[in-house]
């Protein structure tokens, strides 16, 4: 069976517009807020968040990137990536509300690893999890806060995102494992 687009670019702009606004909502503003990206697609989508939100209340808000390769329980099983620069930005994270931001939620062990990860860096006051497509078929306790998509899926089926700054175009695919 062939890739079938789920989210085209102007789904994608229109769910991240709406995850800004629930975010801002549920902070009641945007003071105190971080956004941090999980590399690689994730760091794309927190930019966009941030812009976003700096757009919609008028205050720039302080976005970064967490990189969790080295907190992964899969690393003797999976071949990873090389690890990309963790980005704090300045004032840090402690007692701020953090908002995690990942393209894809699958078993939820890449949010267990950002949280590792974002405990060796300091101590939030609030961690949220914000993700463009929820695949389901979580293997751990964690839900995302704010999600553009809830889109099931197989165990077999896997699902691409495309983001114009890593793939020069956009849009979110599902197909059939292997493919």
């Amino acid at each position: 069976m062939p890739a079938r687009t789920v989210l085209q670019q102007a789904d994608i702009t229109r769910a991240l517009t709406r995850i800004s606004h629930e975010i801002l909502e549920s902070n009641r503003g945007p003071d105190n807020l971080v956004i941090l990206g999980i590399p690689t697609r994730g760091v794309v989508l927190a930019d966009r968040i941030g812009e976003l939100l700096r757009d919609i209340s008028g205050t720039a808000v302080a976005v970064g990137a967490l990189d969790v390769t080295l907190y992964r329980d899969d690393l003797a099983r999976n071949p990873t990536r090389a690890p990309s620069p963790t980005q704090v930005p300045a004032g840090g994270i402690d007692g701020r509300t953090v908002v995690l931001v990942d393209d894809v939620l699958y078993s939820g062990r890449t949010i267990r690893a950002a949280l590792d990860a974002l405990g060796s860096i300091g101590r939030p006051g609030i961690v949220r999890l914000a993700t463009l497509v929820d695949r389901g078929h979580r293997e751990l306790p964690i839900r995302p806060d704010f999600v553009g998509k809830n889109l099931p899926s197989s165990q077999n089926e896997r699902i691409n995102v495309h983001l114009t700054e890593i793939d020069g175009d956009e849009f979110v695919t599902i197909e059939e494992a292997g493919e």
